[in-house]
């Protein structure tokens, strides 16, 4: 029973996988490992934005403030989540991107788990 139990600290594990706590990306075998969910910790400076829109999501995704002041944009709309508990959801086919107005940690849910969303990174 114990290898299908993980007890961590958010913000440490975070860091070692670009803020995923939970998703398809873990390996078999870990408990963290799901198909059906993913979960993020993401802890963002100021004015930290989201490189480019997500476009032809597939997925439905909650985005919960825990601290500071987080914009999210949506097509047609921008939502400012700024008190500790502020969500939002979108769904499928919802393009969207977002920026850290102050420093903001969020936690996102998104369903389900579906491979090759993977972000390019920022080059120079």
């Amino acid at each position: 029973m114990s290898d299908q139990v993980y007890v961590g600290n958010a913000g440490i594990d975070a860091a070692g996988d670009r803020g995923w706590l939970l998703g398809h990306f873990k390996p078999p075998g870990d408990p963290r490992h799901s198909d059906e969910v993913e979960i993020k910790w993401g802890v963002h400076p100021p004015g930290d934005e989201r490189a480019e829109w997500v476009s032809g999501e597939a997925r439905t995704a909650l985005l919960v403030l825990i601290s500071g002041r987080f914009r999210v944009e949506l097509p047609g709309r921008s939502v400012l989540l700024s008190e500790p508990g502020d969500y939002v959801v979108w769904g499928k086919g919802v393009d969207h991107s977002w920026r850290a107005e102050e420093h903001s940690t969020v936690l996102t849910v998104r369903w389900p788990s579906v491979p090759g969303y993977r972000v390019r990174e920022r080059t120079g």
